[in-house]
């Protein structure tokens, strides 16, 4: 039977596509645009239909912009040029920087405009299939999708998420769950004791070991949310009250209102399970301090479509170790450092060097593997992480 060909044992009229990706966000899309321009026969199988609301913040840094398809018509809400720091909901202050820190979106509308630029570079976006089983033989994956229909390929890359069907099949590993929680409501109009969100972000160092809240501005809408461990959910939900409060938002009324659970790879999860790769929340790829990761999903995604196309699976886990891995092995370090000094980081990003550092960050010209590698980032690190058993403030 293996040594037949794949589209024959396919039947007739059941084509084999060389590239099959589950799931339509960021990273599904990024790997179906990246495989069908390097000329595989590639379809994206996306459960829902775009445009679709995703929980997200939608917080853009550099890193994600550089990542985004040739050409790509950037959907964007509102640029961030200024940030504004709590802690605890005290001691803020606001910096300022000349260039865009951040470019903010809408996920439903990112991802129903990467859908299109997929399709238009070749690639067949299936909506409202969703997979139900996986089944491999030694040169084809056979995806089976509700409704007893069923989808050929020579490689499948999930892309459906850290609790979809391909994470498990692949055997991904979690060494870090979270749970965040988020509101869309109408953005104020600025005015006497009304905060102006105009192009200005709010980050707040949280009450919980290792969270933080946020509010995003969107034009129309702003993006209030917080995230701290899993398993803290009535503080987390708290904190996000009280948040609103703080704001002067807590009787605004809710456009969105939801929850998700972040969940963080560790670090000698696989990446494939023989014809099988998965990229972006799928593999548990994100940054764990910010729990960023739609920079992760594009360029995971990205390479996953490369190495696919080419036929080199082995090529994908190598590059997001590489890559990837490094900045969420520095990632982990800060976190267990913020968790145990939270004030700390508040009174660093206040200083003109700590604020700088966060602007590059945001902005892409570096990375927190690279900041770890400098000598007095970390002399600074292990200092604060002497007492890291201590009180945060």
């Amino acid at each position: 039977m293996s040594g037949t060909d794949p589209a024959a044992r396919a039947g007739a009229d059941t084509p084999v596509w060389d590239v099959a990706v589950v799931g339509g966000g960021p990273a599904g899309l990024a790997a179906g645009f990246a495989a069908a321009r390097a000329g595989a026969r590639t379809i994206v199988l996306e459960r829902s239909e775009h445009p679709r609301y995703k929980t997200c913040g939608g917080g853009l840094i550099g890193f994600s912009l550089a990542a985004l398809p040739d050409g790509f018509a950037l959907p964007a809400r509102q640029i961030v040029r200024r940030a504004t720091f709590t802690y605890r909901g005290r001691w803020g202050f606001t910096r300022a920087w000349p260039a865009p820190l951040l470019t903010m979106v809408q996920r439903d509308e990112l991802d129903a405009a990467l859908a299109a630029t997929a399709a238009g570079a070749g690639a067949t976006v299936r909506q409202r299939a969703a997979v139900r089983s996986i089944e491999q033989e030694p040169d084809l994956v056979r995806l089976r999708l509700h409704g007893d229909d069923d989808v050929h390929a020579r490689v499948v890359i999930g892309a459906d998420g850290s609790a979809g069907i391909t994470a498990g099949h692949v055997g991904v590993r979690h060494d870090q769950v979270d749970l965040g929680l988020e509101v869309d409501v109408p953005t104020p109009r600025p005015g006497p004791g009304v905060a102006d969100w105009h192009e200005r972000l709010l980050i707040d160092w949280g009450p919980l070991p290792g969270s933080y809240g946020w509010v995003f501005p969107k034009g129309d809408l702003l993006t209030v949310g917080v995230i701290a461990a899993r398993g803290e959910g009535e503080r987390t939900r708290a904190y996000l009250a009280a948040l609103l409060a703080r704001l002067g938002l807590a009787d605004a009324p809710r456009v969105h209102d939801s929850g998700h659970l972040t969940r963080c790879r560790a670090p000698t999860s696989p990446l494939r399970h023989g014809r099988v790769l998965v990229a972006g929340d799928a593999a548990g790829l994100l940054e764990p301090w910010t729990r960023e990761g739609i920079s992760f999903a594009l360029r995971s995604g990205a390479l996953a479509g490369t190495a696919a196309a080419r036929g080199d699976l082995d090529a994908y886990p190598r590059s997001v170790e590489s890559t990837l891995a490094p900045v969420m092995l520095a990632g982990r370090r800060v976190l267990r450092v913020f968790e145990a000094r939270a004030g700390a980081f508040h009174t660093a990003i206040a200083t003109p060097p700590g604020w700088r550092v966060f602007a590059r960050v945001c902005r892409g010209e570096t990375d927190l593997a690279a900041l770890v590698r400098r000598r007095p980032v970390r002399a600074a690190l292990g200092l604060l992480g002497l007492g890291a058993g201590g009180s945060s403030t």
